[in-house]
């Protein structure tokens, strides 16, 4: 497909500046994308927008990746009542490492230029940047962002001139990479249209020039009518350290079946071939879950890698189907005990079970092992016993333990 026709396909038009994104079939152009680093990981909201950018690349674009060391000393507004607080500049720095690295995960394999608007606004001149750039923004473009006019109305709590500014910084981005690098294109995610806007508008006034903005769509859960990418334990990271890579990769497997076909357009590389092929599974056998596996293990390899997921698969196997426990690594088992309550080899079934809390008291751990609700390793137990190896006991489908 030409890159029109797939983003279009798998639901990446938006608003955009463009009168028709044939032209993006064309001769290649530079864009940018751009994260600012508020937190150590992105999001999967950030994610899905990198899979567009990931597309445009793919069909011979050529992408600037910002890391916004400057934009984040400030804090991008997002229309909450409060000031967000300021970043240290050691949390900045290691947030940008940690945000870089993530690109480098994502678009491995493909060519890139990552840039940092520190690099740029470190020099700029207070009075230079008013006379050079402020003097060309009007304030009635400014003042009616949804962000200011959230802050300033009944419910606001007012807004900084620091964060009032926030916009005029991302434009100037995209005036410095145009003007440096011939970037001629911003791609963005849907809440960040005005702020994109703004750099077409300066480009416009201070160039004489043509610049466009290309947004993602906000991905909505069609089950609850919500922003997708929200859970139990809050919003997913692609930082292992904030979302477990085995929560990382339940996550997708859990997804709703409503979406699952869309979702995998959007966060996954497979052809449209495989996609229709999986949608006609998911029709003709919906309890299989076969397009929830292939997400699952599609978009945690292109987070996490091959063997990561690999690995994930093999925990989640143990757990959900038919796998050994004993077939697990050290590794794995460390994982899967960081997800799961454990339990002491040398204890009983019933001091396993009222210890990690399956069972309230010894009478109702009993009660649960002759009503046959307990496996240990997939086999039914129907009396007390002591476990003396490693094993997994379940409690119906959904509540396990870790015996180690």
């Amino acid at each position: 497909m030409k890159l029109s026709e797939e983003l279009k396909w798998r639901g990446f038009v938006n608003q955009t500046t463009y009168e028709d994104i044939s032209v993006l079939d064309g001769n290649p152009v530079s864009f940018y994308f751009g994260v600012d680093p508020s937190a150590d990981s992105m999001q999967i909201g950030n994610f899905a927008a990198a899979m567009m950018v990931r597309h445009f690349i793919d069909h011979g674009h050529k992408a600037y990746l910002l890391v916004g060391g400057a934009t984040g000393m400030i804090g991008d507004p997002d229309g909450k009542a409060n000031e967000r607080n300021l970043k240290t500049l050691e949390e900045i720095a290691k947030n940008k490492a940690a945000i870089s690295a993530q690109y480098s995960q994502v678009f491995a394999g493909k060519e890139f230029t990552l840039v940092d608007n520190y690099d740029w606004f470190k020099d700029v001149n207070f009075l230079d940047f008013l006379r050079n750039v402020g003097k060309y923004v009007p304030m009635s473009q400014m003042l009616g962002r949804d962000f200011v006019q959230s802050r300033l109305g009944s419910e606001g709590a007012g807004i900084s001139y620091a964060e009032f500014s926030y916009s005029l910084m991302q434009g100037y981005d995209f005036v410095h990479l145009f003007r440096q690098y011939g970037v001629t294109l911003q791609l963005c995610g849907a809440d960040q249209w005005g702020n994109s806007i703004a750099g077409v508008d300066l480009i416009r006034r201070l160039n004489g020039k043509e610049a466009h903005v290309y947004s993602t769509p906000l991905i909505i859960n069609k089950t609850t009518g919500i922003k997708f990418g929200k859970s139990e334990g809050g919003a997913i990271w692609l930082d292992a350290n904030k979302t477990s890579v085995f929560k990382f990769y339940q996550f997708w497997l859990n997804a709703d079946d409503a979406g699952v076909i869309d979702y995998l357009k959007i966060f996954t590389l497979l052809t449209k071939e495989e996609i229709d092929q999986l949608d006609q599974q998911r029709q003709s056998n919906p309890g299989l879950r076969q397009a929830q596996k292939a997400l699952a293990t599609a978009v945690t390899t292109l987070v996490h890698g091959a063997e990561r997921t690999a690995s994930v698969e093999r925990v989640t196997n143990v757990l959900f189907g038919t796998a050994d426990i004993n077939s697990l690594s050290t590794a794995e088992l460390d994982a899967l005990a960081a997800e799961i309550p454990t339990a002491a080899v040398g204890k009983t079934i019933v001091d396993s079970l009222v210890e990690t809390g399956i069972a309230s008291s010894n009478g109702d751990a009993r009660r649960l092992i002759v009503g046959n609700a307990v496996t240990i390793n997939d086999q039914k137990v129907t009396e007390d016993r002591q476990i003396t190896n490693v094993s997994l006991i379940k409690k119906g489908k959904n509540s396990f333990i870790l015996v180690r």
